[in-house]
């Protein structure tokens, strides 16, 4: 595998998703999805047999880069990044009589964070397989 691109586009992931989410919250989706775009548009064949990256591969990929990806954001929303305030305001007006406690809280918003990234990181893997094949195609 190329953990290099696939560290790069974990951080791309991170990065856009945190600045998206500061700037215009509905927007935050596209950061796992450009991650998982990214690892798997740059990757090549690792296969011994065979050379091109399918959309299984794709798929892979973009599950680990959006997996690292959602750590990385979950880390960021652990040491208490800008956003995550208002986050919780809105989660405690909500869902405050189920998490009273505000660790619990916290750990369901990196699980939350890390399961949407790593599904959109998929998604995202499978979209770059395919914009690939169509480029060497054309």
């Amino acid at each position: 595998m190329e953990w290099k691109i696939i560290g790069l586009s974990a951080m791309v992931n991170a990065v856009l998703t945190v600045v998206l989410s500061l700037i215009f919250f509905p927007l935050s989706f596209l950061g796992p999805l450009t991650g998982g775009f990214l690892v798997s548009y740059f990757s090549r064949g690792y296969e011994e047999y065979y050379d091109k990256i399918d959309e299984k591969d794709g798929a892979v990929l973009g599950a680990i880069s959006g997996l690292v990806g959602g750590l990385i954001i979950g880390l960021l929303f652990i040491l208490g990044f800008g956003n995550i305030s208002a986050v919780m305001g809105l989660i405690f007006s909500k869902i405050g009589t189920i998490a009273s406690n505000t660790l619990i809280t916290v750990f369901i918003l990196v699980e939350l964070s890390i399961l949407i990234s790593f599904v959109l990181g998929v998604i995202g893997g499978i979209i770059g397989v395919i914009c690939q094949r169509i480029n060497n195609v054309c």
